[in-house]
């Protein structure tokens, strides 16, 4: 029996790392493409969504600090190309932390 549980969890295991080893890396957009440029130019920023989760620190396990919501003004300080991160203080509550560039734009 003991045998047994010991092959369905490597099988489980397997199968979990699968998907981790064989995805493909990601490369970044050149210097020069039209969306890397546009993360260089000052101007407003609006939500994307309905909200987005303002984190302590550029990564999605970072803890929460606070909501932006679509109606919210906020202002963007800093942005990260690498991983798609924008450092903002939320106009209304103060709040400052990052959040996805998934998520937010800049307004043309």
């Amino acid at each position: 029996m003991r045998s047994a549980r010991i092959a369905v969890s490597a099988a489980v295991l397997g199968a979990l790392a699968l998907p981790l080893i064989s995805a493909p890396s990601a490369t970044a957009a050149p210097a020069s493409s039209p969306a890397a440029s546009a993360w260089a130019k000052p101007g407003p920023w609006k939500v994307h969504t309905q909200a987005v989760t303002i984190r302590s620190k550029p990564d999605v396990n970072s803890t929460a600090v606070g909501i932006l919501y679509r109606s919210q003004g906020f202002t963007v300080h800093k942005t990260v190309k690498s991983g798609f991160w924008v450092y903002i203080t939320d106009r209304s509550t103060g709040v400052r932390g990052w959040v996805s560039g998934n998520y937010v734009y800049r307004d043309q």
